[in-house]
């Protein structure tokens, strides 16, 4: 689709969600111009969630604003080395390195850290214990919505967490990165860590893991800002 006045945003969503949750995130960015653009991955494999962000990229006229939440930024950040795309924004997401994974960044966390509810894998799926979700991926949304999200749950495969990047593309493009400090799933040190790492123009937000659904102005604050930088 041609998009002359604002930018072709593609949006990656992360585990345990579907791309649903960017309902309120693509309805500000669609209002002012831009033409937005969701991935359903699978969350089965990380070769499988970048074939699928690929597609859509590839469906795009002109250069690409690529975003990611949570796993979704392990997602963009090999994704992200498609020529069509010239800018990558993390929310609250993974920015690895060449040969890290979810797995890797997780394996040793400090002490202090929260420790994420996730059950004991069921046939290579994970998933968060519902009665704990609220509180540690959607502390800041409704009751009703958190429980909503809690119910329909999509099982985030074993194998998604052990995908590893071969060329990270934050280390060729530009990035922006939102900081969400209420973090009680990636620790907001791990953010401020991965951020830093990577170069990225960085925002910093109170807020839970949630923060695409509880503060879509501010998620799409930081997405336009990158579209202008």
């Amino acid at each position: 689709m041609e998009n002359t006045n604002g930018s072709n945003v593609v949006l990656v969503h992360g585990g345990f969600v579907d791309g649903s949750g960017w309902e309120d995130v693509h309805n500000i960015l669609t209002r002012d111009g831009h033409h937005v653009s969701i991935v359903q991955n699978p969350t089965v494999s990380l070769a499988d969630d970048v074939q699928a962000t690929r597609r859509v990229i590839d469906a795009q006229d002109g250069p690409v604003i690529l975003v990611g939440h949570s796993y979704g930024g392990v997602v963009i950040t090999e994704a992200g080395n498609d020529p069509k795309v010239t800018k990558l924004v993390y929310i609250a997401a993974f920015a690895p390195d060449t040969g890290e994974s979810v797995a890797s960044l997780i394996k040793d966390p400090p002490p202090d850290a929260p420790v994420p509810p996730i059950l004991a894998s069921q046939d290579g799926y994970l998933l968060l214990d519902n009665a704990k979700f609220h509180d540690s991926f959607a502390a800041d949304v409704d009751d009703e919505k958190a429980a909503f999200m809690a119910d329909s749950q999509v099982p985030w495969g074993v194998a998604a967490l052990s995908g590893s990047i071969d060329q990270p593309a934050w280390k060729t493009k530009p990035s922006w990165y939102l900081v969400t400090t209420e973090d009680k799933m990636i620790p907001p040190p791990a953010q401020r860590f991965m951020s830093k790492r990577a170069g990225a123009t960085v925002t910093e937000v109170s807020g839970s893991h949630a923060i695409y659904m509880s503060q879509p102005t501010a998620v799409a604050a930081l997405i336009e800002r990158a579209a202008r930088g």
